[in-house]
């Protein structure tokens, strides 16, 4: 007998018990001692001990198994359908949103993926056992003998064997986990044809890659669809456009955004939020330059961890790099004058413009750019001082997001094993990280080897209207810089030996990257706080244009953002027009109501009300920017 612990319970089982027989019947995995197996997985003597956990499909872990089942069920679909071509098989893998498989085949066509799906949904019907077995690399070679991709593949791995699965006819070098049958995939949708190098090497062949999602039910597949329908209709670059809010111009070269008079209005008011907030955190703002020397660079590190996504010039004969950060820049402004212990915690912040080599392929409109502003901070205080800062910087973050409507969640990233500095101070910084968590009782996922180089952090992933999430707020712990710059303070003790901790930190993250998730989240309805034109007000005819004019001056006389349209156009076409602008609030003027001194006010989700005094107006106009409300009641 052999004892197992599943899910926290110890239990006894025979010798040759498969995993599958312990576990709940959705389980499509499982992990033992922190390792994904299959659940055809026999236990042995060698397992006496072990922790299994099942793996479902509403997990990460799951999703990526699933997913990456459902890539072998597409392959297998094509080498069926397509038999007499030779076709090569590149890598496939689960990636973010669903999965995707390379191939070196002949022209396919996107009319051949409904074909494909068939094929899909008779080998899911036909419940093929999908099994794993360790073969000789001999013999897969030999399998694969007219495939240079999967030779490559089998060669690269170590060891005298590979690691095969089987679906029927079906053979796939591959490490698993799978689910355990072909007719767990019992939803699927193929999304997309592109293009893509063999290895990610522009010098190598160019083969065809076909996206797909996949679930266990049909109803999910559904839900995602729609979601999917709802996200384009929320496309920041399609919006931005419709909206004149900012372009990307192919004349200027790819990811470099450029931001429209309306763009600029919504930009300004983050930026002014984000002022007047930090002088209340007592935060002093400073502007450092955009290219700095060489030597710099090389001292912060970045020249030897970060040179791959910088950008270099040369003046007068000397290296200079444009900044991929702003903390380099920030350290010398430190650098300037001595600072004393009274003064700490120090807290600097620069809305600072960075600029990074980003690949073209991953370039996505606001999302991901070669040039960006940093909301950027950085904090220099004690070592005894640097939990509370944390906690600080925490709540500052939390209230931000929670002005926007945004829940988030926590992740800690441990710094990587080649990032720079001793184990011990390694230890210090990932310790004053989670002691902070863990006081403010905020749940946190912890991701190891996937903080800065210089140091570990905090991330923050906000979650917007369609439960995507996307990481913007970060704190850094950094014992590094302060040590490479020689940054000191004078302590109690009189001496200026002493070594402030440095704190990096962004709440935006990127002003370009966070105004695009908020036009995604509102879908171009901005709250009235936000909207780059807040009225519209519209005059029914000629005789009422003196009224029109009187009610915008009041307006704008309150520095609200107000538009006159006077135009010889009926009021429905008006209101649409504005409608299809996303304007908050529309107010019309005719005669009536110029005789009574009124005004007709619909809200942009169609609500009217007629006879409003401009005074009650205005204040009610008023008490929804102040209070920075998400909706728009009159």
């Amino acid at each position: 007998m052999l004892s197992v612990t599943i899910n926290g319970t110890k239990k006894q089982i025979s010798e040759g018990t498969k995993i599958k027989d312990l576990v709940d019947k959705k389980a499509i995995a499982a992990e033992m001692d922190a390792v994904e197996v299959d659940l055809s997985r026999s236990l042995t003597k060698e397992d006496d001990g072990a922790k299994i956990e099942p793996i479902f499909f509403d997990s990460m872990k799951g999703k990526e198994i699933f997913w990456h089942s459902a890539s072998h069920l597409m392959t297998q679909a094509i080498l069926r359908i397509f038999k007499n071509q030779n076709i090569g098989l590149g890598v496939g893998m689960p990636v973010g949103d669903g999965f995707y498989q390379d191939y070196d085949m002949e022209t396919i066509h996107p009319e051949d993926l409904e074909k494909i799906e068939q094929e899909m949904r008779k080998i899911v019907n036909e419940g093929l056992e999908i099994t794993q077995k360790d073969v000789p690399k001999k013999e897969a070679l030999e399998f694969y003998k007219n495939d240079p991709y999967k030779i490559e593949l089998t060669n690269a791995v170590e060891g005298n064997e590979v690691s095969m699965y089987s679906q029927g006819e079906f053979k796939n070098l591959c490490k698993g986990p799978h689910v355990p049958n072909t007719s767990h995939i019992k939803a699927f949708k193929l999304t997309r044809i592109a293009g893509a190098y063999w290895r990610g090497d522009s010098k190598n062949k160019m083969l065809t890659r076909i996206y797909g999602i996949a679930f266990p039910e049909e109803k999910q597949l559904k839900e995602y669809l729609n979601f999917i329908e709802e996200a384009k209709k929320r496309d920041h670059r399609k919006l931005g456009q419709e909206l004149e809010l900012f372009s990307l111009d192919d004349e200027a070269g790819p990811g470099f955004p450029f931001f429209h008079p309306k763009g600029m209005i919504i930009w300004n008011i983050l930026q002014d939020f984000w002022r007047k907030e930090h002088t209340k955190e007592e935060y002093h703002e400073v502007r450092t330059p955009i290219i700095l020397k060489k030597d710099l660079w090389l001292q912060s590190g970045h020249w030897d961890h970060y040179r791959d996504n910088m950008y270099f010039t040369k003046i007068d004969n000397a290296d200079f790099a444009v900044k991929p950060m702003n903390c380099p820049g920030g350290i010398l402004i430190y650098k300037k004058r001595p600072h004393s212990y009274r003064e700490l915690p120090l807290r600097i912040g620069e809305m600072g413009l960075v600029h990074r080599h980003e690949l073209s392929g991953v370039l996505a409109g606001l999302f991901r750019v070669r040039c960006f502003t940093q909301d950027d901070a950085h904090i220099y205080c004690t070592e005894e001082q640097a939990k509370d800062e944390i906690k600080r910087i925490i709540a500052l973050i939390d209230r931000f997001y929670k002005v926007f409507g945004f829940n988030y969640k926590v992740e800690l990233s441990t710094q990587p094993s080649e990032g720079m500095g001793s184990a011990k101070l390694k230890k210090k910084s990932e310790d004053a990280l989670r002691e902070a968590l863990e006081e403010l009782k905020i749940p946190y996922v912890v991701k190891e080897g996937e903080g800065a180089f210089y140091g570990p952090k905090i991330d923050f992933h906000i979650e917007d209207c369609l439960k995507r999430t996307w990481q913007c707020g970060t704190i850094q712990f950094d014992f590094n810089m302060p040590e490479r710059f020689d940054l000191r303070y004078m302590a109690e003790d009189g001496t200026d030996k002493h070594r402030p901790v440095m704190l990096h930190r962004v709440i935006y993250g990127s002003m370009e990257r966070f105004l695009g998730i908020l036009i995604e989240h509102y879908a171009g309805k901005f709250p009235l706080w936000l909207a780059p034109v807040q009225i519209k007000v519209m005059t029914v005819s000629d005789k009422s244009l003196d009224y029109g004019n009187q009610v915008v001056r009041k307006l704008m006389d309150q520095e609200f953002r107000v538009e006159l349209d006077t135009r010889a156009e009926s009021i429905p076409r008006k209101v649409r027009e504005a409608q299809l602008q996303k304007i908050p609030l529309m107010v019309t003027v005719g005669e009536k109501e110029a005789e009574k001194n009124v005004l007709a006010v619909r809200t942009l989700d169609g609500k009217v009300h007629f006879d409003v005094t401009i005074d009650d107006f205005i204040a009610k106009v008023k008490k929804l920017v102040d209070e920075k409300s998400q909706k728009t009641e009159m």
